[in-house]
């Protein structure tokens, strides 16, 4: 059975999802980035998500974002089959855009967790051995002096959007928000400075393990003559684990504490789900459940 999603106001999340088989569908181009950035920004705004951070790999998107109205799946939803949608067009593609597997979406319970994975977003792209430094990357991406303060403004993409239909507009801007976490214990330069630094401890990382792997930095010119229609080569695990949350280094105690509630939630869920079964519809579901409640009406502790 999959596991109950675990959902509350305010959330802070890492969201992580691969295209089909890892084909090269998203290769950085202006056409991508701005059907990217232009399905993220009316998402965003439809559905009141915060966007921190955001990364597109040929293969695999990344974005950092806070949810302060419960939502998020909903806005995953949307935003994924526009993308796909779009990209279809863009690409001439059959099938689907979208690995099978559901999206991975990491809950981000402290500070610490908030900026390692911030300048994980960032790195990815060294990580994988296409660029020396997150900056090179010719893709969509933020680096660290754009947090909090970068707005973008994309215009409606020439594909698959209707210019009569009032939904898409002629352009529309989407603003980097600081984690709202962040933003109240820290001021903003500070938080920056945070995440850069972090950023290149990660990129000496990523170096130093492409050069023991023996590989060869690819670059972005030669990342943008990649074929979509291409699969990535590199070894990959199939169905590895799937974290719900992370709490960063050095944060043992919340890590347990964090454990302890996760696991008291699915027991709490299931034992609720298998009177639901049985016929009992006044029967309660733990606070955080989303889909029950969502779809079903399902009555949720407040």
């Amino acid at each position: 059975m999959t596991e109950p999603r675990f959902v509350f106001p305010g959330d802070t999340v890492m969201v992580t999802r691969r295209t089909l088989r890892r084909h090269h569908l998203f290769r950085p181009e202006p056409a991508i980035r701005q059907l990217y950035l232009y399905v993220l920004a009316v998402c965003a705004k439809q559905f009141g998500i915060l966007v921190h951070a955001v990364t597109l790999m040929s293969t695999h998107e990344h974005l950092v974002i806070t949810d302060p109205k419960r939502c998020y799946p909903d806005f995953l939803r949307d935003l994924h089959r526009l993308v796909s949608l779009g990209a279809k067009v863009l690409r001439k593609w059959e099938g689907p855009v979208w690995d099978h597997e559901k999206s991975s979406v990491v809950r981000l319970l402290t500070e610490q967790a908030m900026v390692e994975k911030l300048a994980y977003v960032m790195a990815n792209p060294v990580k994988a051995g296409l660029v020396a430094q997150a900056r090179d990357w010719p893709g969509v991406t933020v680096l660290p002096h754009e947090l909090g303060r970068r707005t973008l403004v994309i215009e409606r993409p020439r594909v698959f959007f209707r210019a009569d239909n009032e939904k898409w507009p002629d352009t529309v801007e989407l603003t980097l928000a600081l984690p709202p976490l962040l933003a109240e214990a820290y001021p903003a330069e500070e938080v920056r400075e945070a995440v850069a630094d972090e950023l290149e401890r990660q990129e000496r990382e990523a170096r130093a393990e492409v050069k023991a792997r023996g590989w060869r930095i690819l670059g972005a010119a030669r990342v943008r003559r990649l074929s979509p229609y291409r699969r990535a080569t590199s070894f990959e695990l199939l169905r590895d684990r799937n974290p719900t949350f992370a709490v960063g280094r050095g944060q043992h105690k919340v890590f347990f504490v964090a454990v302890v509630e996760l696991r008291a939630f699915r027991r709490a869920y299931r034992q609720a789900l298998e009177q639901w079964r049985a016929g009992l519809r006044s029967v309660v579901f733990p606070q955080g459940t989303w889909w029950m409640c969502q779809v079903h009406g399902a009555v949720r502790q407040t």
